[in-house]
C-alpha cells in the first residue's frame, strides 16, 4: 500500500511547485489537473511521478516554463499548434479544445502540434470531446523506445493512442493504449523501486530478452502484437511526427536524460461531431446496445466479468476521489524535496 492523498491536495502542491519553476498559473494548474486525474484512474505510470522530471527539464532549460502556445487554423476543419516547447499538458489542453472547436463549425476538427514535451495520459484529451457529445482521437510520438519489427535498436517511440466515445450515462468508452506491449513509465515506476519487470516487456541493448528494468530502459521495449504493434506505432509516428513538423524517431529528445536540447514531442487530435452522421439520440442508443451486447456474452474460463475499455479506470477513479490516491513513498518524497528546494510547502501527510 502507498500514502493515500486527496485528488484536491495533490492539485493544489503540484500547482504549487509548478508556479514555483517558473509556470504561469493558469497553465500550472492545467497541468497538475491532467497528472492528478491520471492518477486518479490508477494510472501512476503518468501521474505525479512525472512531475519532477519535469521540473528538472525546466530548471535545466530543456523545457520553457513560459512557453507561448500558439494556435493557426489552416482550413475550415484542421489547424495546427505550435507549443513553445512549454509542457505538453497545456499543449495538448489548448490543441483538443480547438479541434473541437473545429469540429462544431465543420464536423469533424484535426489539430496537429508540435514543439511540445511529454503530455501525460492519452485519455485525458479525448474526454474532453467526450464531455462535449464528440468521439475524441488523440496521439503522441515519444523518444525512442520500439525497435523495427526485426531490429534490435529503437527508434520509434511508444506512441499512444487513445479514443473516447460519449454514451448516456457521461462515463465514455475509453481506449488508451501504448503501442509497446507496456507503457515505458511502467518500466521506469519498476527501475525506480529496483523490481524486475515480466519476461516479454523489453529488450537490453544487445536484442536480449531482459526482466532488469534498468537494462530495458537502455535497450528497447517490444511492441505490442509483434509486426502489427510496430505498424500502428509507425502510423502514429508519421501523424504526430511529420505530419506535424515535429521530430520523429531518434530525432525526439528525452527529458530523461541530461540534455538541453527540447524534445520536440509531436501530438495529433481529432474530434468528431456524431451529430453529423447520425442522430445524437440514436448514435448513443446504439452505443449503449452494442456496450450491453458485449457485457452480456458468455464468459471465458477464469473470468467472473466482461470489463469495456476504461471502466476499471472509472471505478479507480470514483474510488479513489472518496478514499484518496495511492501513491509510492518514493513519489511522495521526490515531490517533497522539490518543494524545499522551490521554497514551497510540502505536502502535508
Amino acid at each position: 500500500m502507498g500514502i493515500s492523498v486527496t485528488a484536491q491536495d495533490l492539485k493544489t502542491t503540484c500547482t504549487c511547485l509548478l508556479t514555483g519553476a517558473g509556470v504561469p498559473d493558469k497553465a500550472a494548474a492545467q497541468c497538475a489537473e491532467v497528472l492528478v486525474e491520471a492518477d486518479l484512474e490508477g494510472t501512476n505510470s503518468h501521474g505525479v511521478m512525472r512531475l519532477p522530471i519535469y521540473l528538472a527539464a525546466i530548471e535545466r532549460g530543456q523545457l520553457d516554463p513560459r512557453g507561448i502556445v500558439r494556435f493557426e487554423q489552416t482550413a475550415a476543419g484542421t489547424g495546427r499548434v505550435d507549443g513553445g516547447n512549454t509542457l505538453g499538458q497545456v499543449v495538448g489542453v489548448a490543441a483538443m479544445k480547438a479541434a473541437i472547436e473545429l469540429a462544431k463549425e465543420a464536423g469533424v476538427g484535426s489539430v496537429t502540434a508540435c514543439n511540445s514535451n511529454h503530455y501525460g495520459a492519452a485519455a485525458f484529451y479525448t474526454h474532453m470531446a467526450a464531455r462535449a457529445g464528440m468521439i475524441g482521437i488523440s496521439a503522441t510520438n515519444s523518444p525512442p523506445a520500439l525497435p523495427a519489427w526485426g531490429g534490435r535498436e529503437a527508434y520509434l517511440g511508444t506512441n499512444p493512442l487513445a479514443l473516447a466515445f460519449p454514451t448516456t450515462s457521461g462515463q465514455p468508452l475509453s481506449i488508451d493504449l501504448s503501442l509497446s506491449v507496456v507503457a515505458r513509465g511502467k518500466i521506469i515506476q519498476a527501475a525506480k523501486a529496483n523490481r524486475p519487470i515480466p519476461s516479454g516487456w523489453a529488450v537490453d541493448k544487445d536484442g536480449r530478452e531482459t526482466i532488469d528494468a534498468r537494462a530495458a530502459l537502455a535497450g528497447a521495449l517490444l511492441p505490442l502484437g509483434g509486426a502489427k504493434g510496430f505498424a500502428l506505432a509507425l502510423a502514429v509516428e508519421v501523424l504526430c511526427g511529420v505530419l506535424s513538423g515535429a521530430a520523429f524517431g531518434p530525432h525526439v529528445n528525452s527529458i530523461l536524460e541530461q540534455d538541453t536540447n527540447p524534445a520536440n514531442v509531436g501530438h495529433w487530435f481529432m474530434a468528431i461531431d456524431t451529430k453529423r452522421f447520425i442522430p445524437q439520440d440514436i448514435f448513443l442508443a446504439q452505443l449503449e446496445g452494442l456496450m450491453a451486447e458485449l457485457k452480456a456474452t458468455s464468459l471465458a474460463e477464469g473470468f467472473s466479468q466482461i470489463r469495456l475499455p476504461g471502466e476499471r479506470r472509472a471505478v479507480t477513479r470514483t474510488q479513489q476521489l472518496a478514499s484518496g490516491i495511492q501513491l509510492p513513498e518514493e513519489t511522495i518524497s521526490a515531490l517533497n524535496q522539490w518543494a524545499v528546494r522551490l521554497g514551497v510547502k510540502p505536502l502535508d501527510l
